[in-house]
């Protein structure tokens, strides 16, 4: 499999914004590990019944011919969107790839990739992988692969999947155009495990302020932090900003060992409760936090859900960290994954969790199409840009451990607002986003001067490049090749968010997300804001007269 360059979370800046937290409630919250069904009680028989009755008479007697699987599927997934929406059906088909996120791992060739022009386009070979073991490089064009044409064929993401994703130990041959060679390349390359990493970053914004990303709660996400945390430590870090913002979940041991670091022994971090009583359960922080008394801020937004609610809640209420922000999405169902028997998956809502003061932040669910624009409603409301827009209801008032007052019902409500702010908001640059146009200039102009900004370095790069006017011109030229009408107005009244995306981009290309994040996140208000914060973490600490 290979991975394809991925735009931030925020870099396009309101509408990708919304998006996010609508794809947040869709994602696995929690997980106990794979169960085998139970066998059908009394109680459910009849239903059954009648359902294989219909079933049987449709394939009888119904006019048309019928693909039975194919109606019980959509009959699977009718039934689930009644319960709640976070219980969902994954067939065998998909269920493979609807897990590599969350296990930290894929099988593939492991490059990064983009589509430029209709051609697929090697960006890296990743690091350790197997494309890097038999010499591909960046700017490579895949043409063919095992004797099929993919260049000019209209290919997409889900086609560069298809043709180069495969299991461990087998083969897959691609012949490749590369710059000044006049013949094709090529390459025999067996496939293997690539890792997939969901701590995006983790660098020192000052002398004593670390900053560490993670996308997503994926099974090596907790190993990632440590070790990202001891680096950090290590250049001398007593304060620490953890970005959470935009990260949908995933399972709920890493969130509980990543909450337990922060916290002293003994401290209550999460409970569930479900109907059945195995699912009823408590997790305290234990005697290993290895950083339990420096200053600590957490990031959150609207798209920042389940695991990601679980550590902010837990260090909120335990008046740990300070959390900054804008009021998270709101997901306090768990689910549990369950083998079918042709190998799909059902992801059933087993358990609800709740917060060390005893808050469901589980909005409401009963209108299933509010629910799903609840994140659009948020802004319409105008709830991105004011913390009154955002109402609580006093019956779902709790105290933090230190006797703040704190809500429950949807989602997790920041301890400093900080509002979204809409002068970084281009249409002009969200076209060139959408039209590949950044990624294009940015990957070609490092290509073409890579070698002296490697030689330069990275902190020179950081200080002293500038994203100048005829870089601007060239990209607005790129624009062009690819349909985007050019817009000056729009260009020069956000000239500098600008030169901060490309600049971030073209580092990217060279020092990879380590590059990326430093540049980028000047344009990340909340963080931004966050940096000024560590003053009123005292406060925390200070109970309420």
């Amino acid at each position: 499999m290979s991975e394809p360059v991925k735009n931030s979370s925020s870099q396009i800046k309101l509408p990708l914004v919304l998006c996010i937290g609508l794809a947040a409630g869709v994602l696995i919250g929690a997980s106990f590990g794979g169960k085998r069904v139970p066998g059908v009680s009394g109680d459910t028989s009849s239903d059954v019944q009648k359902f294989k009755e219909v079933l049987g008479l449709i394939q009888k007697e119904y006019v048309d011919e019928t693909k039975t699987n194919k109606l019980v599927d959509e009959a699977i997934q009718h039934m689930l969107s009644k319960l709640d929406p976070h219980s969902a059906y994954i067939s065998a088909r998909d269920r493979e790839e609807a897990n590599e996120d969350l296990r930290g791992n894929f099988e593939g060739i492991g490059i990064e990739f983009n589509i430029f022009h209709d051609t697929l386009v090697v960006v890296s070979a990743l690091s350790g992988g197997p494309s890097e073991a038999v010499g591909l490089q960046s700017g490579d064009q895949i043409i063919n692969v095992n004797d099929t044409t993919i260049a000019g064929v209209g290919l997409s993401n889900l086609d560069v999947m298809k043709h180069l994703k495969g299991p461990k130990g087998s083969e897959v041959k691609i012949e490749v155009k590369r710059k000044n060679k006049k013949d094709l390349i090529r390459f025999t390359i067996i496939r293997d495990k690539i890792p997939q990493f969901s701590l995006d970053a983790s660098y020192m914004i000052e002398p004593e302020i670390g900053y560490i990303k993670i996308s997503r709660f994926s099974q090596t996400t907790f190993d990632e932090f440590k070790k990202a945390l001891d680096t950090l430590r290590d250049k001398g870090m007593k304060k620490l900003v953890l970005d959470l913002q935009g990260n949908p979940g995933g399972y709920m041991n890493q969130a509980i060992d990543l909450a337990d670091e922060f916290l002293p022994e003994g401290e209550k971090i999460v409970f569930t409760k479900g109907k059945d009583k195995n699912y009823n359960s408590e997790a305290f922080s234990t005697k290993k936090g290895d950083f339990e008394k420096g200053d600590l801020i957490v990031l959150v937004n609207e798209g920042s859900a389940s695991a990601s609610e679980i550590v902010s809640g837990a260090l909120q209420d335990n008046d740990r960290a300070l959390i900054v922000g804008r009021r998270s999405f709101g997901k306090g169902l768990v689910q549990s994954p369950f083998d079918l028997s042709d190998g799909s998956e059902l992801r059933l809502t087993i358990s609800r969790y709740y917060t060390p003061s005893g808050r469901s932040i589980q909005k409401p669910y009963t209108d299933e199409e509010e629910y799903q624009k609840d994140i659009v409603k948020r802004y319409k409301h105008g709830e991105f840009f004011h913390a009154d827009s955002v109402k609580f209801t006093d019956s779902l008032k709790y105290t933090t451990l230190n006797g703040r007052t704190v809500y429950g019902g949807g989602g997790i409500m920041p301890d400093y607002f900080v509002p979204l702010d809409t002068t970084q908001n281009s249409h002009y640059l969200n076209e060139l986003y959408n039209s590949n146009s950044i990624a294009e200039y940015a990957f070609n102009y490092a290509n073409d001067h890579q070698e002296e900004l490697k030689k330069g370095g990275y902190a020179s790069f950081y200080k002293s490049f500038q994203v100048n006017d005829a870089m601007l011109n060239q990209l607005v030229a790129t624009g062009e090749r690819n349909k985007v009408k050019a817009d000056g107005k729009d260009l020069n009244r956000n000239k500098k968010i600008f030169q901060i995306h490309v600049k971030a981009q073209i580092a990217r290309r060279i020092w990879r997300n380590d590059g990326f994040y430093p540049i980028y996140n000047e344009t990340n208000e909340v963080l931004q804001q966050a940096i000024k914060l560590f003053d009123r973490i005292p406060d925390l600490k200070r109970r309420p007269m």
